[in-house]
């Protein structure tokens, strides 16, 4: 019976989120509730929730000061250099704008921080994408993809649970793999390039009126437009000699142009940021305080890859600074908590909601129950692919449960009754850390929740363009290692 209620209850969670039936929050809170009450949880229920809530509030303080403080930096002009930067580098075509974002998140999840990872990718590539109209699920699903697959590194946490879990040496674990971790990342780095075309071909579509189709660009008046002519490249009428401009059909070139004159593309008089967050005349811009900015943010980040302070009173101390610098009249300070009120509202209501699924799941035994019962059901002639089975399970079962749950309850005896068809114990750890992309996701982990809510994109939208991709991804990577001698077949 717990079985069946278990995986009814992530089964239904997950349709209501997705098919936006409830918001993720009603969700978390309803579904976990009613089964853990046919659970036979009775009254015991509460108990359950404030014990695994406790284990919360730190990651929901560290959320929504994190949310003030970089929501901050974008109010006062910190990062509108940068964007101006990245799109001097990327210019405006949308499939280098993804692909620059799969590559941004790879290599800042190389210190193995989800959090970190997002809100410097989210910080850096967010205004581009509202700069050009895109669409922020691709940023969020990017980034998820590029985070998910750099998770299996040593220092990310998984990889190292798998090892303590088994008495291993977690480089005899990670090592091996890494062939499998550069598969993955080149899927990943595949789905960001064609993601990027279809934004580009959306953006396209949606004014096929002024889309110009002889110089491959935007007319000023399109959603894209301001000062001048916009499209995923600036084109003139050519170089002073009168020559087409580089890109366009008459050039040879394809239909899309090449960004020419990218410093006009962020001229600070462009009217198309005007209304946004990043609108040039907007009252919260301290331009004479952008070095101390800088200086405090290069700080907070040290501090919050040293690991020497725990991380929420980093953000509780940066945030303080900051507004007390920036903003010194009291009134002034108000209105910018009030001003993001909304975004962390949004995610440590999250948080705490989250509370209800795991403190249900735990409490009633329903986790120990289903990988007990996943266990069982294995035949006896599939023992000698438990290292495969157990990677294809490991997608799945890392989402709906902690990674501490699954590499020190279900790895374990998975690798227990493996050892019986002479799979070793490495091959069941490296097997074990394959579907980590695809835990990366879940509504479990703070990290995405911090994502999702700084990009402002609903959760269940994510999913529908993230999950699919993170599944294919850590099947490749279980393939790869497979194709490798990494995982073995006893």
């Amino acid at each position: 019976m717990l079985v069946l209620l278990g995986f009814a209850m992530i089964a239904v969670f997950m349709v209501l989120i997705m098919t936006k039936k409830l918001t993720p929050v009603l969700a978390l809170i309803i579904v976990p509730t009613v089964f853990g009450l046919f659970a036979g949880a009775g009254l015991g229920i509460g108990p359950m929730v404030m014990d695994s809530m406790k284990s919360m509030t730190s990651t929901a303080a560290l959320l929504m000061f994190a949310i003030i403080y970089f929501g901050l930096m974008i109010d006062v002009g910190l990062f509108d250099p940068l964007v101006r930067f990245i799109l001097r580098k990327l210019g405006n075509d949308p499939a280098k704008v993804v692909l620059g974002t799969a590559i941004l998140a790879a290599a800042v999840s190389l210190d193995g921080d989800g959090s970190t990872t997002f809100i410097l990718t989210t910080a850096a590539m967010l205004p581009v994408y509202l700069r050009l109209k895109m669409s922020p699920v691709v940023l969020t699903c990017v980034a998820g993809l590029a985070n998910g697959t750099m998770n299996i590194l040593p220092w990310g946490g998984p990889t190292a649970r798998a090892a303590t879990a088994l008495k291993l040496d977690v480089n005899d674990v990670f090592v091996p793999m890494i062939p499998s971790l550069i598969a993955g990342l080149v899927v990943v780095f595949v789905f960001a390039w064609l993601l990027g075309l279809q934004e580009r071909n959306r953006l396209r579509a949606v004014a096929p009126e002024i889309w110009d189709t002889t110089a491959g660009t935007f007319d000023g008046g399109s959603p894209l437009g301001g000062t001048g002519r916009f499209g995923f490249g600036r084109t003139s009428s050519g170089p002073a000699g009168g020559a087409p401009a580089v890109g366009s059909p008459s050039a040879g070139g394809s239909s899309v142009a090449v960004l020419e004159r990218t410093e006009d593309l962020v001229d600070d008089r462009d009217s198309a940021m005007a209304d946004t967050a990043l609108d040039p005349n907007r009252t919260t811009l301290r331009p004479k305080l952008f070095w101390f900015n800088l200086g405090l943010t290069v700080a907070v980040m040290v501090t919050l890859v040293a690991n020497v302070i725990p991380l929420p009173f980093v953000f509780m101390v940066g945030s303080a600074i900051a507004l007390l610098v920036n903003f010194p009249k009291v009134k002034d300070q108000g209105a910018q908590l009030i001003a993001h009120a909304p975004s962390i509202v949004a995610v440590v209501s999250m948080v705490m909601a989250a509370a209800v699924l795991t403190g249900v799941l735990n409490g009633t035994g329903m986790v120990k129950a289903m990988s007990e019962w996943l266990v069982a059901i294995i035949p006896a002639d599939m023992g000698p692919f438990m290292a495969i089975i157990t990677g294809v399970l490991s997608i799945p079962m890392t989402f709906f449960m902690s990674n501490d749950a699954f590499y020190f309850g279900v790895l374990p005896v998975l690798s227990e009754t493996a050892a019986h068809y002479g799979v070793s114990a490495a091959d069941m750890a490296r097997a074990s850390i394959t579907g980590q992309p695809f835990h990366l996701q879940s509504p479990l982990v703070p990290a995405i929740l911090l994502l999702v809510s700084l990009a402002k994109v609903d959760l269940g939208d994510h999913h529908k363009k993230v999950l699919w991709r993170t599944a294919v991804i850590s099947l490749v990577m279980l393939g790869v290692g497979v194709l490798t001698g990494a995982i073995g077949i006893g």
